[in-house]
Parts: structure tokens; C-alpha cells; sequence
């Protein structure tokens, strides 16, 4: 049937391939995407415009689609008043930045939906994030009949604004001598302390973020520092995290955030970049703590994003909504009816207690989060079965309800593929085959790295941004090329193959002759080739995701070493420097800077393997949590500098080096873990 006829409505972005997008295009709002012929349109008739900017498993921008964006007569004075443009934050970072930055400035908060009201060239000159369908009214009409009366003012407005956010993330270049102590460090450590939650973990305030690269610094930094409060933090709150409705007890996986302090309900949205970081952290954890608890959060993350966000050709979709049939979290609670229906009466008394029904576990309208608070031990005890026999027991109870819950109406999916976020998801399955020495990680790592190289890289060697249906679009930004380049070193890592580092450095190469400023010594986020925007914006601090820069900042310190390239250490340590004194303040919006700042202060250890054993000894050591190290290796003689005349013929040497002078090569793995000092 025609799309005309099945719809009252259909706009421009019927075209696009953003299943965000395509969500709004038979809104009476008469969307454009981002682009030349919606910014042209409000030149020539000289109108205000709305940049909306959200993405798919948001809640709150469903909630003001359904409000305001679907109602026909607050459409009519959007549509005669205002060019409306429709951003998918997801696939359009840069704007989001340049918008965010003026709602931020203008309003001291940001969030998603995020509404931005611009000059015709861009320039923006109002903003907030959602507005109830009233007050929306209310601005649309306030602002449209302002511009008419007083345009100068605007410009003027617009004109402070801009210069604002230019300059709001530019750092002037740090001269002073680079200098980097471990005092620097505990100062900042000591000063996060205070924001603990010594009860539930993570920050003592709501919504509680996961925030991967915090507890990767946080583990790393009382590893080396001997800090015992900090380590109890760190399995506090993975703990915690592990236990709490935040993550899918039955089908795996982490939502975004929870919305209370105890982990319990969550915005139900699963993002493939949390995914990702969880299943690399939870695995760095499994390395030092060695709790089981932690190896099935792995397991079952990877089996959910398998069954649920992967595509045939390897690529990864990038999230699940929040809703199904309009309700949040419908697809993921349980009523004691719904459990009592699917299970026996046995299962269903252990589940009761397993997951808290009733109890802990309830939430809003008889529905039940499922969550735990107690360990198996602890259950043992309480309804008198052996402790061995609870982890089949509820293995089977979970795939039942796992069954059942399948029949439901499914969330929506997100299933473009973004360059960056499965870069993400190549370095969590690379660090989760080293440690469990899994191979199906490692397959899906490789497959995903073949898919970037043949579909998203260009033949000039430059990254794109996104895919959907067999359509590669948009020039790469820089979070595309730091976690490719991040996640090529640790494939080369885990596989020795040294293709993945030639890519690497081939990526860095394009980066450095692309985003780099020389006069700052950062990187800006957009392409110098990048038009139409009113700002070229730097991404510097550590967020749910880390920064562009400090990825760029761990990749040159790295590929430095590996190509003994002086340049790209020095770039490294002058981005550090300019960040450093930022960082007491913040631990917890620096903590991925934190990670490379520990590699200058304490030995940072080259361990290279080589000879005809390597691939066996490599995955001895790496069931040793090592915080500061890079890994080379090799089966033959390699031109690598790292590896250069260490090759002897017929035997497998380990050598233990720091800053190009190696200790005594020795060929058995527990001899070289007593050379590096933690």
C-alpha cells in the first residue's frame, strides 16, 4: 500500500536512514534533516530554526512527540513559523555538541530532547530540553513574534553566543614543563573519595551512570597505589551494579542508567557503548578479583547483544527503546501473576526469594524489577538447598521466563551501526578473549574489524560515520577514528597479527593531517574538511563514554612505543600536560586521562613474547591482571622496533621491558609476573 495513503502526514525525512528519523516522518510537523535545503529555506524566508535534536531509546523524547510533535495544531505554528530540523544525536554528534554547548550556556543544564532555536545561519539564540505541549506553545509563539519586532537583538544575542562556545572547550596550550607525579593523582583520588557510596557503590547521588573508564582507572590506580578503600569501591560497585535491576537478570545486559541510588530501576534503554565497556570492565575485574559473578555478567552481555543486537554481516546495532506498547520497561517487569503462570511452584519460590519479588523488587502498578541483594551462599542458607545446586536452578528458571518474555511486544530497535560505538565493542571483546581465552570473543572482535575495514573505511583510508541497509554515510568524526585506532591496537594485541597495527597507525596518520590543532595541541572533534556548522568543538572530558581526545592521548602513547615514534609520544604528553591541570578537581570527568597519566608515573611494561610458543604463553599471562602494560609478540623475526633481535630460533622468550631497557628474557610465564612490580 502507498506510504501516502496508509499516512495523514509525511515529511522529508522519509528519505533518511535514522530509524530515529524515520520515527518522526509522518509527524504533521513538517521535518527536514540536517542539510542544505532546510538551512537554504530559512535564508530565503527569513525564519527562526528549531534544531530537535534526540535519538531513539530515549523516553523523554518519545513523550514530547507524542505531546506536542504528532498534535496537528501546535505543528501549524511550528510549521508557519519556524524551519524544523530533526538531528539524530546518534549519527550527527557534531551538531549535538554545538547545541547542547548553547542550551548548557543559556540555561545551565542540558539533556535529551534537546530544542534549539537558531538564526537562519545557524547561529543559536534559545534552547532547553523537553517542554510540556503548553509551555511549548507558549515559546514557539513568544519567539516567532520577538523575531519579527526586534531582529537585531537576536543577532546580537546570537552573535555572544557563538563566541561562547567557540571558546568554551578551548584550552590554551599547557607551557610549562611537562611534569607528572603520583601526588597529582592521589590528590585527585582523595577528593573523589568524598562523592563515594560506601553502601551501594558508585557516586553517593542519583541517576547513577555506570561509567566504565571510572572503575578501569579506579582498579588500575589502587592496584598500583596499594589503595584497599578504592579496590573495595571498585567491587562495591560492580557488585552492586551486577545485582541491581540496572542490569537484565534474565536476558543480560546493563541499561543506561539507574534512576535511584540503589541501582534498582533503571531508564530501560540498552545502549550498545555501555555494553561494551561493561563486558572489557567486568572482564579486567574478573582478571583481579576472580569472582565468578563477574565472568557471567560477560557471558550473558555477549549472549544478549549475539541474540538481540548483532547483525548477519558482524556489525552491531546501537540500542533497544526504553518503551514497548508506550510503557516504559513493559517488556522487562514481572506481576508475581505472570511469574506464578510460567514457573512451578518449587521455581517460584526460590525466584521469589532469589530475585525479591514482592519485596525489593517491586516497582510501579504490581510490577517487579527483578534484582538480587543476596549471594548464593546467602540463598543457600535461607531456604536450605545446596549452594551447588542454585546456579542450574536458576539458569533454567531464567531461560523459561527468558521464553516467555520473547512473546512479548519487543522494545524498538535502533539498528543502524555506528563506526565508534563498535569500535567499543571490539576492544570489550578483546580484552573479554584475553581473559576467559574464548574464542568465539575473539571471532566476533575479528569479524567486526573486517566489516569497518571493507564497509566503513573509504578508499582513501578515511573512516564513515554510520551504516543501515548497505548504505555507508557521513565523513568520520573523531570518536570514530580514536576507538577504530584503540581497537585495532588491541586486536593486534590479542591476535600479534601486525596488520591491525599498520591500520592503526594509518588511522592515526589520517587523524593528526585531519583533526589535529597544533596551535593547542588537541584534536578537534569535526574534520577541517567539515562545512556548515557555526563552531568546531573539542571533546575533552571523560563522560559515559570517554573523550575523543584522551582516547587519542592512550593511542599515541601506545603506537609511540610500538614504532619508537618520538612525535607521537610527544603529541601524547603535551595533550596530557594541557589536561593536567584540570584533573584534581574531577577525577571522575578525567578518569580515562587518569589511565594514561598512569602509565607516565609508574613503570609502564613493553612485554613482549616471542617464538614458537608465543600465541601458548600469551594466554597464560593473561590470566594475570597486569594495570600498566602493552603487549607485542611474535612467532617469527619481526621488523617491529619493540621485537627487533629478541627472536631466537627454537626457543619462546618473555621479555619484561620499561622504556626500551628489558630485564633478563625468561621463557616461563610466572618468572616474568615477578619481574613487573604492583
Amino acid at each position: 500500500m502507498d506510504t501516502q495513503v496508509k499516512h495523514k502526514h509525511t515529511n522529508s525525512l522519509i528519505n533518511e536512514t535514522s530509524p530515529y528519523l524515520l520515527q518522526h516522518a509522518h509527524n504533521p510537523v513538517n521535518w527536514y534533516p540536517w542539510g542544505d535545503e532546510a538551512l537554504q529555506k530559512a535564508q530565503d524566508e527569513d525564519k527562526l530554526i528549531l534544531v530537535s535534536v534526540g535519538y531513539s531509546a530515549c523516553h523523554w523524547c518519545h513523550v514530547m512527540e507524542r505531546e506536542s510533535f504528532e498534535d496537528s495544531a501546535v505543528a501549524t505554528v511550528m510549521n508557519n513559523n519556524f524551519v524544523c530540523i530533526k538531528v539524530d544525536r546518534e549519527e550527527r554528534p557534531d551538531i549535538d555538541q554545538i547545541y547542547m554547548n548553547a542550551v548548557q550556556l543559556i540555561t545551565q543544564q542540558g539533556g535529551w530532547p534537546l530544542n534549539c532555536f537558531a538564526l537562519p545561519d545557524g547561529r543559536p539564540v534559545y534552547g532547553g530540553t523537553y517542554f510540556q505541549k503548553s509551555q511549548w506553545v507558549n515559546i514557539l509563539q513568544s519567539l516567532a513574534k520577538d523575531y519579527k519586532k526586534d531582529k537585531e537583538k537576536f543577532y546580537e544575542y546570537a552573535q555572544n553566543l557563538t563566541e561562547g562556545i567557540k571558546n568554551s572547550d578551548l584550552l590554551p596550550i599547557n607551557n610549562n614543563p611537562a611534569k607528572f607525579d603520583n601526588d597529582t593523582l592521589a590528590e585527585m583520588v582523595k577528593k573523589w573519595k568524598t562523592s563515594f557510596d560506601t553502601k551501594e557503590g558508585g557516586p553517593d547521588r542519583s541517576p547513577k551512570f555506570p561509567i566504565p573508564n571510572n572503575y578501569q582507572f579506579l582498579l588500575k590506580y589502587g592496584v598500583l597505589n596499594k589503595d584497599q578503600e578504592v579496590l573495595n569501591q571498585v567491587k562495591l560497585t560492580l557488585d552492586k551494579m551486577a545485582f541491581g535491576g540496572i542490569y537484565d537478570q534474565i536476558g543480560g545486559g546493563f541499561a543506561r542508567y539507574s534512576t535511584d541510588i540503589i541501582w534498582k530501576a533503571p531508564h530501560f534503554e540498552k545502549m550498545l557503548y555501555d555494553n561494551a565497556q561493561l563486558m572489557d570492565l567486568y572482564s579486567d575485574a574478573y582478571q583481579y578479583f576472580g569472582d565468578d559473578l563477574y565472568k557471567n555478567v560477560v557471558y550473558e552481555t555477549f549472549e544478549f547483544l549475539q541474540r538481540e543486537m548483532t547483525a548477519k554481516n558482524g556489525a552491531f546495532y546501537s540500542a533497544l527503546d526504553a518503551d514497548s506498547e508506550g510503557e516504559e520497561g513493559k517488556f522487562y517487569v514481572w506481576t508475581e501473576e505472570e511469574l506464578r503462570s510460567v514457573l512451578s511452584e518449587e521455581e517460584y519460590a526460590l525466584t521469589k526469594v532469589y530475585y525479591n519479588i514482592g519485596k525489593k523488587a517491586l516497582w510501579e502498578h504490581g510490577n517487579n524489577i527483578l534484582l538480587r541483594d543476596k549471594t548464593n551462599d546467602e540463598i543457600s542458607k535461607k531456604l536450605n538447598i545446596a549452594v551447588e545446586e542454585i546456579e542450574p536452578r536458576i539458569k533454567k528458571i531464567d531461560a523459561k521466563l527468558l521464553t516467555e518474555r520473547a512473546k512479548r511486544t519487543r522494545p524498538g530497535l535502533d539498528d543502524k551501526t555506528l563506526t565508534s560505538w563498535n569500535a567499543l565493542m571490539i576492544t570489550g571483546l578483546c580484552k573479554a578473549s584475553q581473559v576467559f581465552n574464548e574464542d568465539k570473543f575473539k571471532q566476533a572482535a575479528i569479524k567486526n574489524a573486517e566489516f569497518i575495514v571493507s564497509t566503513q573505511t573509504s578508499n582513501e583510508g578515511k573512516l564513515l560515520h554510520s551504516y543501515k541497509d548497505g548504505t555507508s554515510k557521513l565523513n568520520g568524526f573523531l570518536e570514530d577514528y580514536c576507538f577504530v585506532i584503540e581497537a585495532y591496537i588491541d586486536l593486534y594485541q590479542l591476535t600479534f597479527n601486525q596488520v591491525w597495527l599498520e591500520r592503526a597507525k594509518d588511522l592515526m596518520d589520517i587523524s593528526i593531517e585531519n583533526f589535529y590543532d597544533s596551535e593547542r595541541g588537541m584534536f578537534y572533534f569535526t574534520s577541517k574538511d567539515a562545512t556548515g556548522l557555526v563552531a568546531r568543538k573539542m571533546e575533552l572530558n571523560d563522560n559515559v563514554i570517554p573523550a575523543s581526545n584522551s582516547s587519542m592521548a592512550k593511542s599515541l602513547n601506545n603506537l609511540g612505543l610500538y614504532f619508537d615514534n618520538k612525535a607521537y609520544s610527544s603529541m601524547a604528553e603535551t595533550m596530557l600536560n594541557n589536561i593536567q591541570p584540570h584533573m584534581v578537581n574531577y577525577g571522575s570527568g578525567y578518569s580515562n586521562w587518569g589511565q594514561v597519566y598512569l602509565s607516565k608515573v609508574f613503570p609502564y611494561y613493553e612485554i613482549a613474547i616471542v617464538g614458537a610458543d608465543a600465541a601458548k604463553k600469551h594466554a597464560e599471562l593473561n590470566q594475570n591482571y597486569i594495570a600498566n602494560k602493552i603487549l607485542i609478540g611474535s612467532e617469527k623475526p619481526s621488523q617491529l622496533p619493540l621485537l627487533e633481535n629478541k627472536h631466537v630460533e627454537g626457543d619462546t622468550y618473555i621479555y619484561v621491558c620499561v622504556n626500551k631497557a628489558c630485564q633478563l628474557p625468561v621463557t616461563d610465564v610466572a618468572e616474568a609476573i615477578k619481574q613487573i612490580k604492583q
